[in-house]
Formats: C-alpha cells, structure tokens, sequence
C-alpha cells in the first residue's frame, strides 16, 4: 500500500463514525476530530521526515575517534556497558519491539469494548507512535553519542558507520514502552473495573525493560539512553490517550466576557469559572 493511501486511511480511522452500527458500539472514552487530530498527525509526520534527514547527515565516528576511546571517560553508571556486543542481543530486541508494535495494538481488538471502536483506537495509536518517532529522529538527528559496542574491538565496519553516533536516546526501547503503555491505557480506559489491571500494566512496564535490557547487552544504548527511552515512551504511550479522554475538562473554565460598567465605561477581560 503506498503511504499516502496509508495515511488517508489512518486518518479516516482517527474519526470514523460507523452509523449503522453506532447503536451497537460501546460508548468510547475517548473524543477525536479530523480537524484536530489531522494535521496533527501530518505535523508529527514532517517532523519525523525532518527529524529522518538530519540522522542521514551525520558522520560515522572516525578512526583516530575510536582510537582515542577510553572506558574511563564513560560516566560510571554507564560504564558497565562500554564494549559489549552480541548480535543475538540484538536480534532479541528487534523481535521484541517489531513485535510489540503489532501485538500491543492488535491484542486490544480482543477486548469486546475497545474492539467496538477499535477504528479510533487505530488512528489514537497512530497519533501517539508518531510522537514518539518525531521525538526520537529529532534528537538522534541532532545529538551526538558514540554507542557502547565502539569501546570494543568487536563490530568490524559498524565502528566507523554512520549508526555509531545514535546512542541518545534508546528508540528501540521508547517505541515499545509506547506501544505497551498506550495499550495499558486504552485496556484501563474501557475497562476501568477490570481484575486484569495489574497483570496489563505489569505486563506493560516489563517488556520494554527487557528490551533496554537486550539493547545494553547488544551494545547499542548505554543505561542512560535506556532510561530516558523508557520515560519518554512511557510518558506518551499514557499521556496521548489521555488528553482524548471525552469530558477531560478541568474544573476551571475561561470565556472572554465585554460590557458597559454604571459610569459609562466599556471594559473587557476573561471570565474564569469553576465548577464545585
């Protein structure tokens, strides 16, 4: 399918109102309009192409960089990881997160309430994934941090190829604490009585630990890029659903109000209420 078709049906998603069957449907915790949401997502979208660009730009580290390395200058809480490489690691995290990013999403359609409005469940998760991708090219793009496995002598032509400088921070494990997060969310969102709660969010916080986990022992992320991923991902994959939520208003509210005072004078200003 080509991407623009691909996005016009993400977007279609995000706000599809089945009316024959919208007697059928659960009532969604969540509110979404193509006006907003729309250009939000092709925003998030030329951001992560911008974001794309600048990682393509970078350079490699250079022989005489890799030469001058040494373990000592790592911070201790990350020197543990300076040199270690495994491609079986590697493999492990890539399966891990793919994965993640298929079955988060597509286990919620097993659940009855969220699969009645599992179009818009679609085009939130698509909303959400693309914040965290726009986050993580734009600092990949423009941060500069050498990977643990080029303190080693392992890796062959990858320690001088443009890869090597995208330690900071961990997409790996910030896409997957996203794509679990959101679907712990969603689950809580319409399923608030649930007595799965605990096993959903357990479930949710420890696969992407085991991803940073493998990503440490590949040599990709040190513990730092790690534990920023894991927030970052975590802090979208729960915040995005939330600021959808239907009826998500503060008990403040704020109107512009204008008028005529008893001496003759007009005034005018911001009217701020709260609902008790």
């Amino acid at each position: 399918m080509k991407p623009a078709y691909s996005l016009l049906l993400a977007l279609t998603l995000l706000t599809a109102v089945p009316a024959a069957t919208a007697q059928q449907a659960p009532a969604s915790p969540y509110h979404t309009r193509l006006g907003v949401d729309g250009p939000i997502i092709l925003g998030l979208g030329a951001v992560n192409g911008l974001g794309l660009y600048l990682v393509q730009q970078k350079d490699g580290a250079t022989e005489a960089e890799l030469a001058a390395l040494n373990k000592n200058d790592v911070p201790k809480f990350d020197r543990f990881a300076a040199g270690n490489y495994s491609t079986r690691a590697q493999t492990a995290s890539d399966l891990l997160c793919y994965g993640s990013l298929v079955v988060a999403p597509g286990l919620l359609a097993l659940n009855e309430p969220a699969r009645g409005r599992y179009g818009q469940v679609l085009g939130l998760y698509l909303e959400t994934m693309a914040t965290t991708a726009a986050m993580f090219t734009m600092t990949v793009g423009t941060v500069y941090r050498l990977r643990p496995f080029v303190y080693g002598p392992e890796g062959g032509a990858k320690r001088t190829s443009k890869i090597t400088t995208n330690s900071f921070f961990a997409g790996h494990t910030a896409h997957t604490a996203t794509a679990t997060f959101f679907a712990a969310k969603v689950f809580h969102d319409f399923n608030p009585s649930s007595a799965a709660q605990p096993f959903v969010w357990g479930a949710a916080a420890l696969v992407p630990a085991a991803v940073a986990y493998y990503r440490m022992e590949a040599g990709k992320h040190f513990l730092s890029d790690n534990i920023v991923g894991y927030a970052i991902g975590t802090t979208v994959g729960i915040v995005v659903p939330q600021l959808h939520k239907s009826g998500r208003r503060p008990g403040y509210s704020f109107s512009p109000v204008q008028g005529l005072n008893v001496n003759g004078h007009s005034y005018g200003g911001l009217l701020i209420t709260k609902r008790l």
